[in-house]
């Protein structure tokens, strides 16, 4: 806080030498007080690496992603496609006994660990992390959430609160508690990257792009994307790269594609297969100086 003109020129004009003194002192004092905390700021800030993709990998090395919700929709599918790449694999799911399809693709590629995980359990959350302290993870997937359908509980003069904290708490706190609780994994792995699937739904700037009746669900996205920024912010010394997806317009219930068929809603689909595979190679090749960005699937950066 240095002194203003206005200031300088008040106390000139009482001609009030102990203010003028005063007003001298607390600049010094300020500029000090700046100077020493830029000082400790910049002595914790570490190297930044150049970025690490699956083709600059030191040969040899299998690398790791943790994918939250994946026991089914586009999670199912990350977990999938990574393992068809040869990757390990920590998928959770809230009941591992209940998924089915995801037992099933763990039995074809021996890379999947199935765990139990919520992601509003945030001591859960905390035993994960100390379960896996000396697993580097390349990857931090949160996919985790609970999906954007429209419903007249979202609808404005309709809205039932008791949802409120549920869309708030699994779509931003859970990748927020996730994002904190595996850090030190995240920064031991080569690729470091931490990724959170939002919506276009939660961007200021395509507030025409989402269906009414969905304010709870794009309330949490706008605040997962926030959150995210502020990961980035707090990672960047540590060469973690954090960006935030949308994946598109997918089918993931089986519900869109016939519904679109039958009462010709002009919607533009993006096959689930297309949209992770554009995801993971957005993933790939995304580096530090773009790092607190949203992509769409396909690539392009998105306004918030």
């Amino acid at each position: 806080m240095g002194i203003t003109m206005r200031q300088m020129s008040w106390a000139l004009s009482q001609k009030n030498t102990r203010v003028l003194l005063l007003l001298l002192v607390v600049t010094f004092l300020s500029g000090c007080t700046a100077r020493k905390v830029e000082a400790v700021d910049t002595d914790s800030v570490e190297a930044v690496v150049p970025i690490v993709t699956m083709a600059t990998l030191p040969e040899g090395y299998t690398p790791t992603v943790l994918i939250t919700g994946a026991n089914r929709g586009l999670g199912l599918e990350f977990t999938r496609q990574y393992a068809e790449m040869g990757w390990n694999i920590i998928a959770t799911a809230r009941k591992p006994d209940k998924a089915e399809a995801l037992q099933a693709l763990a039995k074809q590629y021996p890379g999947i660990a199935i765990e139990a995980l919520d992601v509003n359990d945030l001591e859960r959350v905390d035993e994960l992390s100390a379960q896996y302290k000396d697993q580097p993870i390349d990857i931090l997937l949160n996919n985790a959430g609970l999906s954007g359908s429209p419903s007249p509980d979202q609808l404005f003069r309709r809205l039932d609160y008791s949802l409120f904290d549920a869309y708030m708490h699994t779509n931003a706190r859970g990748p927020l508690k996730i994002c904190e609780a595996f850090l030190s994994q995240v920064r031991a792995g080569q690729m470091k990257r931490m990724v959170a699937v939002s919506s276009l739904g939660g961007s200021f700037a395509a507030r025409n792009s989402m269906a009414p009746a969905t304010t709870f669900y794009r309330a949490s996205k706008s605040a997962l994307n926030m959150l995210m920024v502020n990961v980035a912010d707090a990672t960047k010394k540590y060469g973690i790269t954090v960006i935030m997806l949308n994946p598109g317009l997918v089918d993931t219930q089986g519900v869109l594609t016939d519904m679109n068929e039958k009462m010709n809603m002009g919607l533009n689909l993006t096959l689930i297969t297309d949209s992770i595979a554009g995801m993971i190679n957005v993933i790939d090749e995304t580096g530090i100086e773009n790092t607190g960005t949203i992509y769409q699937w396909t690539g392009e950066s998105l306004e918030f």
